[in-house]
């Protein structure tokens, strides 16, 4: 058998081996007009059918995919087990999860933030409610998280970032942010707009609960370290977690674990 196909046959003993149900499923895109992939990890229930479960949205990196975070952690099963929670992977193409206000073809945050709840929450057993969704992922994933969390807070309830690209303006010139945002000369206040970064500063009394988390090996480091600061100036509640660690799969699946942890004690306020 070739290396390849060893892999993957690995991988699928791995996601037999655990409980948990993982589909792959396709969410129509009305506002981009097409469909894409998502994986969906459902915990086990044997003790009540009816139960419904509470949903976290995690989200892949600049030159991810959907099933990036299944192959790269299947632990993510137990995980949604331990913590009887839906754990929800969408696509999102290198569209660092905005709405373009140049192409009106890129609607990932339409998409992400509306569309695929509608979808998840039409076709499984979700509490289908703010208080039962949070929203979070890595580097690209991880400004998405914030981005999304803040600016949809009436969707999402709690929101988190794993060594997230929180300033978009870091570098502009890289990841394809132009075809996204236009030249910041002659667009500058998209890079402002549309980053993590400033949006912080229309946070309300009740946007969503926030957990930040970066390596202090990371590049990303120093972004984070200044909104963590900005933060604590405008005096936003969060959680913010450091420790040695660089922008690597080592570090995310270790992060992932907090993350989870952080909005498991948000949902618990829906279950008391």
């Amino acid at each position: 058998m070739k290396r390849g196909l060893l892999f993957f046959a690995f991988i699928g003993f791995l996601l037999s081996a655990h409980a948990a149900t993982v589909d792959t499923v396709w969410v129509e895109s009305k506002a981009m007009k097409q469909s894409f992939k998502c994986v969906v990890i459902v915990p086990t229930n044997t003790a009540n059918q009816s139960k419904r479960f509470p949903v976290t949205y995690l989200l892949h990196g600049y030159s991810g995919w959907y099933s990036n975070w299944i192959i790269r952690m299947p632990e993510l099963m137990q995980e949604a087990d331990h913590y009887q929670m839906m754990i929800v992977c969408p696509e999102g193409k290198n569209s660092w999860y905005i709405d373009s206000p140049i192409n009106d073809s890129m609607r990932w945050e339409t998409y992400i933030a509306k569309e695929v709840p509608a979808f998840i929450d039409s076709h499984y057993p979700t509490i289908a409610t703010r208080n039962a969704r949070a929203i979070t992922g890595l580097s690209m994933g991880g400004h998405g998280g914030l981005y999304l969390g803040i600016k949809q807070a009436a969707i999402f309830g709690a929101c988190g970032s794993m060594s997230g690209g929180v300033d978009i303006g870091f570098r502009k010139t890289s990841w394809e942010l132009q075809q996204l945002l236009g030249d910041s000369a002659t667009y500058p206040n998209h890079w402002k707009d549309y980053s993590a970064h400033y949006l912080v500063e229309n946070y309300k009394a009740d946007s969503s609960a926030m957990i930040i988390d970066c390596g202090t090996e990371d590049f990303f480091y120093g972004i984070n370290e200044k909104l963590h600061q900005k933060l604590l100036d405008l005096k936003i509640p969060h959680d913010y977690i450091t420790r040695p660690g660089k922008h690597d799969w080592n570090y995310w699946r270790n992060a992932v674990r907090f993350q989870l942890l952080f909005f498991d004690r948000y949902f618990s306020k829906i279950r008391n």
